[in-house]
This record gives C-alpha cells, structure tokens and sequence, in this order.
C-alpha cells in the first residue's frame, strides 16, 4: 500500500472519529456542526488522496460519505458537487455505481429547479451506457430524459444533441418509426436557422434510410416531400443516392444496390451507422425481394 492511501485511511479514520464525538450528548452542544464540517474535509482529502493513487472505488466511497455529510448538514448544492466527484472516480471501474451517484445529484438539482445541471447528468449517464451494446435502451432513455429538461430551459440546440443520439440509437435497435420522426423534427428545426439550415441534409438522408428499412415506397415519398421541404436536398449527392438505391430496389438489383453504396462512399465516407442500415436494407432485399 502506498504513502497516499495510508494517509486516505487515517484520514478515513480521523473523519469517523470525529462523527462519533459529534454524537455524544456534549458534542452536540459544542460545536456538533463543526465536527461534521471536520468530517468532510477529512473525507474529501482521502477521497483526493485515493484518486493520486489509482484507487478508484475507494475515492468515490470517499466522496460518497462527504456527500451524505453535505446532505445532513443542509448544503444540498455540495451534496450535489460530492456525488459527481463519486461518480467520476466509480465510472472507471464500476458504472452502475456511478450511475447511482448521479441519479443522487440529479434528485438534489432538480428539486432545486437546477435543470439544466440535471439534464447534463442525464447526458452524462447516456454516454456511460452507449459504449455497451446491450444497455443502448438506457441510454436512450437518459438522452430523452436530458432532451426534456433542456427543451423546458430553452436550450433548444443541446436538446436537439441528445434527440439525435436518441434517433441514432432508436434506428440501431430497429425502432425506425421513431428514428424517422426524430430526424423529421431535428431537420424542419434546422431549416427555421440560417446557420444550421445545411444540416437538414444529413437529417433528411438518415430518415430516408430509415425509411427504406421499412417500406420502399414509403421512402419514395419521404424523399420527394423532404424535397419539397428543402428543394436544395434534391441537388444533393445524399438524394441522387436515395433515388437510385429506391430505383435498384424496385428492379431487385442487388448488384446495381451495392455499386452504388460503393460509388457514393468512395467520394464520401459512409460512417458504421450508414452502413449497418444500408446492410440491413440490402439483406432484407436479398432475402425477400417480393417484399420490396
């Protein structure tokens, strides 16, 4: 053991004695609070001391315990800060448990109407689940959840960050309808900007390919109305694609299909979400082409 975390567990011990003093029948007469101002302090320094040697569970034990000492003492806006800090050091060894911490901060700020802090958190906790497979549900439940609380602050732009990792993980999981409407909302929100009207291309690309998943000819009118919308995304690279795939779909050319995607990714890199979707949409037509 180290000379950091030796001096964490003295610290550690130091804070529990001092609550204990803070509990006798004199020590609540004299300088009860104090004691427990004592007792963080002690508990914040080891917290510090076991982050400088690695000790990650530790430190956030440590600034948990600090938390609960803010709590009781009614400096909720601490509280608050503490479980962040635990929150930071447990995702690096135990994500549930820092999930557990922000899920505490999150309670203290929005009840103190703090919430935009809330809806950063909520971000925070979806990007702790997003990078495994098997808990993107939750993730985008946090991302929906931060979306709501940014939309009543009226921070409409980070809102709309989350909404679309919200689409972007919807389509993985196959919910089209919902990536589809998402992407629809985030674009016609784009237009109404000067600034952000070029992105509506992107948007109105994905919810096309969301389309196509589900239906080719629904996906036709999608594009035409996304047009009419926007009559720049018909000189697109993104719609000329779109059309052409509808056109090799409906001739069920899977070749002409592939050669395409392959056209368009050689002058622009399709990322992984372009091509599990396009790879999806090919299989499906590959396996069921009377479908189409």
């Amino acid at each position: 053991m180290g000379d950091n975390e030796q001096k964490a567990l003295q610290l550690m011990a130091e804070a529990e004695k001092k609550l204990t003093q803070q509990k006798g029948f004199l020590g609540s007469l004299f300088g009860g609070s104090n004691k427990i101002e004592d007792a963080i302090e002690c508990y914040q320094r080891a917290g510090n001391m076991f982050k400088m040697s690695k000790n990650w569970s530790k430190a956030g034990e440590c600034f948990c315990e600090a938390a609960t000492l803010h709590g009781r003492a009614g400096s909720r806006h601490d509280a608050g800060t503490c479980y962040v800090d635990a929150s930071n050091c447990y995702k690096k060894v135990d994500v549930e448990s820092a999930v557990n911490c922000l899920m505490k901060s999150i309670d203290i700020y929005t009840d103190m109407g703090r919430f935009t802090m809330a809806a950063k958190h909520h971000q925070s906790i979806a990007e702790m689940y997003e990078s495994d497979p098997t808990t993107l549900a939750k993730a985008i439940q946090h991302y929906e959840q931060a979306a709501d609380y940014f939309k009543g602050e009226e921070s409409v732009s980070s809102a709309n960050k989350c909404m679309l990792k919200v689409a972007q993980y919807a389509a993985q999981l196959e919910d089209y309808e919902k990536a589809i409407s998402i992407y629809e909302q985030v674009a016609a929100s784009s237009l109404e900007s000067s600034l952000l009207k070029y992105s509506a291309k992107e948007y109105f690309f994905r919810a096309a390919l969301c389309h196509l998943s589900v239906d080719l000819l629904n996906a036709q009118h999608a594009i035409e109305k996304y047009a009419q919308q926007y009559p720049a995304f018909q000189d697109s690279r993104e719609f000329k694609l779109i059309k052409v795939l509808c056109e090799h779909l409906e001739e069920q050319n899977i070749e002409g299909f592939t050669e395409a995607v392959k056209d368009y990714d050689s002058i622009s890199r399709l990322d992984q979400w372009y091509t599990t979707i396009l790879l999806r949409i090919k299989k499906a037509a590959d396996e069921d082409p009377d479908l189409r």
